[in-house]
């Protein structure tokens, strides 16, 4: 594999960065003062805006050049063909699988894998509308009314921010929460105010050994048997599972009736769309789920077909790219206007920093470029008045999606449009700032002006849409989704193992049992650095 660093294509775009070094927006906008009506594209129910980059159509032909010569569009077709794109697991990367609709092809090793999609899909929705019917009953015989998901990582943050997302489609009958914290108190608070003998549990765990989840499943068990009198029986009335491993539910007392499958092929942080997915679907009802689903599908498709001049995730991915790694910026802003959405960063942190923080190529060589940036962000206008001033007058550029939205959902009259003047307003100022010459003209005393000065230039995309609705998140899923993944491809790693994961995990295997020692016998002898040698010292003494 040639290294992406040492193409033509990558030589010319560091020389054309250094020719644009000393570009401001404010003279890119004069020079086309068209730029914003031209530096748009569109897809689904997503406008993008992303004329205020510090880029040219010059700029973006050279990445797109790059972008080919990565091989992006022949990586595109291998996902969608089903080929085993995630090398060093051996599997195929089919969440677009997971959105096909019925009638649909998609391929693995000779098998058509849609029917399967939508047969548990059938089996999820016949579940939810038993639960929205209040027709599930308990072990007492009484309705569940309370439905706790227990997972973390991919099988939490993603339904866990769709369910928030939509809850205007919610049935507020139903208490919706979500547990991932093996800290105690998550669960405690979760279920704080909670009938156990009208709670269902959906424990959502691949392997079915995740540690966090299953202490927490342990602990849910617990607190609903002491309510049932310790009767075994109840378990099976109050858990469900999604994993793939039928023996270790089994084992849990779910009957494996009430097991939601999915495949292998599918990656925990994309994987929102498949039966993770259960207690979003519970909450929102089968066809506002497949209206989530169908748009997630159109993005896949746009993504799929379209030019990347007109496509919507590979130019974010090349936008990203280009300050990442010609601009040398680290981070990256994601900021919904939008209460509903104050999930969304938490969840594109894991897509993006999970699939893209790594450091060796596909062929297994240290990258010799910079990859995965930091992605952090909080909903607007709270942000405006905790870290926009580092945006504004700091010394470190973030670029920033700003996600809004035309029509409100539930919001009192006149909220709206504040609301959506400061989203517009706040991308006008980081792109064009203030000047010292305005700053004076407006008669700031001369001691003030320098700190009443802005140099504008920063960097954002305007992603906005006319309302939030499942299709609408499904569609902006779908987007980040392809977008990491364009970015993966040019940055020649892969984009869907997660190794830095596990080196933790196996260590604190090997401390619990060091904390948790009996004090009838020896302490266990500590083996490891003298740091943390004390530290547990310390954490032992105190118990």
């Amino acid at each position: 594999m040639t290294a992406i660093s040492s193409t033509p294509e990558w030589a010319a775009l560091a020389d054309h960065s250094r020719a644009l070094a000393g570009a401001h927006l404010r003279d890119l906008f004069a020079a086309d003062p068209a730029r914003g009506e031209t530096f748009v594209a569109e897809a689904g129910d997503l406008y993008l805006d992303w004329s205020k980059n510090r880029v040219t159509a010059e700029t973006m032909g050279l990445l797109v050049e790059l972008a080919r010569r990565a091989g992006l569009r022949a990586r595109i077709d291998a996902v969608f063909a089903g080929e085993r794109v995630n090398v060093t697991e051996g599997r195929p990367v089919l969440h677009v699988a997971l959105r096909a609709p019925q009638g649909a092809t998609v391929m693995v090793d000779g098998e058509n894998v849609v029917a399967d999609v939508h047969r548990v899909l059938d089996q999820m929705a016949a579940f939810a509308r038993q639960l929205r019917a209040r027709q599930w009953l308990g072990h007492t015989g009484r309705p569940v009314v309370n439905v706790v998901n227990i997972g973390i990582g991919g099988s939490h943050l993603g339904p866990a921010m769709a369910a928030s997302a939509l809850r205007d489609f919610a049935d507020r009958g139903l208490t919706v929460r979500f547990v991932s914290n093996v800290d105690g108190a998550d669960f405690a608070e979760a279920t704080r105010d909670l009938d156990p003998l009208q709670t269902l549990f959906v424990v959502a765990s691949k392997t079915f050994t995740t540690s966090e989840t299953l202490t927490n499943a342990r602990t849910a068990r617990q607190w609903l048997l002491a309510a049932a009198g310790g009767d075994e029986a109840a378990v099976a009335r109050h858990f469900v599972a999604v994993s793939t491993n039928a023996v270790e539910v089994s084992a849990f007392g779910i009957d494996p009736a009430n097991m939601f499958v999915f495949w292998d092929w599918v990656g925990g942080r994309y994987s929102m769309c498949s039966a993770i997915g259960l207690p979003l679907m519970v909450a929102i009802g089968p066809d506002n789920f497949a209206a989530m689903l169908a748009g997630a599908h159109e993005i896949d498709e746009h993504f799929r077909t379209a030019p990347f001049e007109a496509n919507l995730p590979v130019l974010m991915g090349l936008l990203g790219v280009w300050y990442r790694n010609f601009m040398g910026l680290t981070s990256h802003a994601v900021l919904p206007y939008s209460e509903a959405l104050g999930l969304l960063p938490a969840y594109l942190q894991q897509l993006d920093m999970e699939s893209n923080g790594k450091s060796v190529t596909l062929d297994g060589q240290p990258t010799a470029w910079d990859t995965g940036p930091v992605l952090w962000g909080t909903p607007g206008t709270n942000g405006q008045h905790a870290y926009f001033q580092l945006l504004h007058q700091g010394t470190t550029v973030v670029p920033c999606d700003f996600v809004g939205f035309v029509e409100p959902g539930t919001s009192p009259p006149g909220h709206h449009d504040l609301l959506m003047a400061n989203f517009f307003a706040q991308t006008e100022a980081l792109a064009f700032g203030r000047t010292r010459g305005e700053v004076e003209a407006e008669g700031v005393p001369a001691e003030q002006v320098p700190h009443r000065t802005f140099a504008g230039n920063r960097p954002t995309n305007t992603l906005l849409a006319p309302r939030l609705t499942p299709a609408v998140v499904g569609q902006l899923v779908a987007l980040y989704e392809h977008k990491v993944f364009t970015q993966g491809v040019i940055w020649q790693v892969n984009s869907f193992d997660q190794w830095g994961v596990e080196l933790g995990k196996v260590l604190a295997g090997r401390i619990h049992p060091e904390l948790v020692a009996s004090g009838d016998g020896p302490e266990p002898l500590l083996a490891h650095d003298s740091s943390t040698n004390a530290l547990i010292g310390r954490y032992r003494a105190g118990r």
